[in-house]
């Protein structure tokens, strides 16, 4: 009987240590499981917080730096006004131009001069190219100016603000009554709309031998007023 009683004894001390060690491996189970589970939710949530952080950011920034029309930004367009299309704005039309003509010869000048202005009256900035078109008209018919040759490159306009070039012309010192000068034709660059004025210089030109125009255009901006 003792035999048995310290069989059943030994028995029940294994049975207990394997409950034991079963219930600590089951433990230590859900313990180490635990960081497993945890670990990969809180870098996903950080780590995909911040990719979808960044890809908006990115589109963002993508949107504003590329238009529609593939130019830059629109931070880089306002950084560019003063030289971009935008602050050029179109070429002048004739109707938004006002157009007048004064004396400007100083005196000891071998040729004479008359300034032409053109003011603008629009409601925006725009464009000017190098030279107008100019007629004089006189009593033997028109004559055509030559352009001078200088190449300064267009002219913004401002809007409210005024521009002269020069017209130069011989002066008459034959001695005899000349070509009687009756008027003078302005076209603004690349347009075909005119407007004449009232001829503000010398009354005669010399007569001519046919041989081409002794009137002469300067580009816009070579001439300012009185001089």
């Amino acid at each position: 009987m003792r035999v048995h009683k310290l069989t059943f004894a030994a028995m029940a001390v294994a049975a207990g240590l394997t409950l034991t060690a079963c219930q600590n491996g089951e433990d230590g189970a859900a313990q180490g499981s635990a960081p497993t589970a945890s670990a990969p939710s809180a870098p996903t949530s950080s780590g995909g917080g911040s990719s979808a952080g960044s890809a908006n950011q990115g589109s963002a920034k993508g949107s504003a730096g590329t238009g529609s029309n593939g130019k830059g930004t629109a931070a880089g367009a306002g950084a560019g006004a003063g030289s971009g299309d935008s602050a050029k704005g179109g070429k002048c039309r004739t109707d938004d131009l006002e157009i007048t003509a004064s004396e400007s010869t100083v005196g000891g000048d071998a040729e004479g001069t008359v300034a032409v202005q053109l003011k603008n009256r629009g409601s925006a900035d725009c464009t000017l190219s190098e030279y107008a078109g100019v007629d004089v008209k006189t009593s033997a018919g028109s004559l055509s100016a030559k352009r001078t040759g200088e190449h300064p490159g267009p002219a913004v306009l401002k809007k409210g603000t005024s521009v002269y070039f020069g017209v130069i012309y011989p002066h008459n010192t034959s001695g005899g009554s000349g070509v009687r000068i009756t008027g003078l034709v302005v076209t603004p660059p690349d347009e075909t709309k005119s407007v004449t004025l009232a001829w503000p210089g010398a009354a005669t030109l010399p007569v001519t031998d046919g041989s081409g125009s002794p009137i002469k255009v300067g580009p816009i901006g070579s001439a300012g007023q009185g001089g």
